[in-house]
């Protein structure tokens, strides 16, 4: 009976979260947020192995062609195709395994054939097995390809390996990651078929510790590439700079010291360096912050490689920190220029404007000066003009009288004519003259 109660309690402690759980709003981003923890796994590869890993840059384009491309060898091998807005896909053909995978603005393609060698390495590679004519169709832009084979082996790390054949003689870069369970090399360079080439000997490792280590290689090629895409238009933007900021220079001299160049012709040629300043950032903002994203990646996985080093070699962690770190910093810093000559530009422009502004106020004053004088003498002169119409109305004024004079005879009135227009003649001219001030009175009281 206690047995059943217990049960019971443990039920319903099951069931009850769940129950109020479904009762209230759940986030619509819930659900994505937890399967983003689980996408794009490390893939489980039992050795021997040959991987061919191609990294397509697309610009965040070519949607619609990765898929059909994807779904013509889905169709050609009778398998389902990936749905449209899936952002990764793994796929067994038999012959290889295909892992698709679309970032932010390029996607790889990663092919696996887990079975042993029939040749020397790299000879014959897990491409090798994929329709070419379906290859060749492969839209966007190649940017890494490399060719990897994992071996098992009794891994010694006292002892090394006659590798240097597989890499064309080249220079190699070897290390034992893994805490030395597992030697890796590579030359860092493109052999005649256009691939790079990592070779792995490993020991002991699993099917998902192998995968892993495939995968964080893989990842730091493509990475180390992606973080040194900003490096040639940070050596092209480097020498434009160095234009603009003589320019510049010569701008902020003028300011400072004064020259026969007027202050329109030196905000007209500030104007010249910030639109090319601008323009510069448009170009390059998103690429250097993406340069800085990725080697901060790259850091992490060779971090996560957990290398140990091989006698006479330098460390894959070592030999790109001496090639990569200076690329990046030489993007840094033409970014940190480009930024600061757009706040130079910025205070000089408005050194600028000051000077342009102090001078239109002095204009200004000077204009509101000539005005106020032109306006007193057109007051002077309004005045002059009031007089003589003052002494034009009243003459005609003294004509109309006259003309009424000349009538009073008929009316039996006698009168004597010049002496009544000589008292007449100060009459007219003083009622004229208060008629005009009244009207001039008024007109200025309605313009108040």
């Amino acid at each position: 009976m206690l047995n059943k109660l217990i049960s019971n309690e443990l039920s319903e402690s099951i069931v009850l979260p769940l129950s109020l759980l479904s009762k209230i709003e759940i986030h619509p981003l819930r659900e994505k947020l937890y399967n983003e923890l689980h996408n794009r796994p490390f893939p489980s590869i039992t050795t021997p192995a040959q991987l061919t890993h191609i990294a397509i840059q697309h610009h965040g384009k070519l949607k619609v062609e990765e898929h059909e491309f994807i779904s013509l060898l889905c169709n050609r091998f009778q398998v389902n195709s990936p749905a449209k807005s899936m952002p990764c896909f793994y796929q067994d053909f038999g012959l290889f395994s295909l892992r698709w995978e679309r970032h932010l603005e390029y996607s790889t393609y990663t092919f696996i054939r887990q079975a042993p060698l029939t040749e020397q390495p790299f000879v014959k590679n897990a491409i090798n097995y994929v329709p070419s004519n379906w290859f060749e169709k492969m839209p966007g832009q190649v940017l890494a390809a490399v060719h990897l084979i994992i071996e098992s082996e009794n891994i010694d790390k006292a002892r090394t390996h006659k590798v240097d054949k597989y890499f064309d003689h080249m220079s190699l870069i070897a290390s034992a990651p893994v805490n030395s369970k597992a030697k890796v090399w590579s030359s860092f360079k493109l052999h005649e078929d256009g691939f790079g080439r990592f070779l792995i000997y490993q020991q002991d490792l699993s099917a998902a510790q192998s995968g892993r280590l495939v995968q964080q290689l893989l990842q730091l090629d493509t990475y180390r590439l992606m973080a040194t895409l900003g490096l040639p238009l940070a050596q092209a933007i480097n020498s434009e700079l160095n234009q603009l900021d003589l320019q510049l220079q010569q701008v902020t001299t003028y300011i400072a010291l004064g020259s026969d160049k007027s202050d329109r012709e030196l905000l007209t040629q500030v104007s010249k360096i910030a639109a090319k300043v601008e323009d510069y950032r448009s170009q390059s903002t998103y690429r250097f912050s993406a340069t800085n994203a990725y080697y901060d990646v790259v850091l992490q996985r060779m971090e996560d490689l957990k290398e140990d080093e091989i006698s006479g070699y330098m460390t894959l962690q070592e030999f790109l920190m001496r090639r990569i770190t200076p690329a990046v910093k030489t993007c840094q810093t033409a970014s940190n220029h480009l930024e600061d000559i757009s706040r130079r530009v910025t205070r000089a422009s408005d050194l600028l404007r000051t000077r342009v502004e102090m001078v239109l106020q002095e204009q200004n004053q000077t204009l509101l000066k000539s005005m106020n004088h032109r306006a007193h003498i057109q007051m002077r002169l309004q005045q002059t003009v009031e007089g003589l119409s003052v002494a034009a109305i009243s003459y005609y004024g003294m004509q109309l009288f006259e003309t009424m004079l000349t009538s009073l005879p008929i009316f039996g009135i006698e009168y004597n004519h010049e002496l009544v227009s000589g008292f007449a003649v100060p009459i007219v001219i003083t009622l004229v003259f208060i008629g005009t001030r009244v009207i001039h009175k008024r007109l200025m009281k309605d313009l108040k």
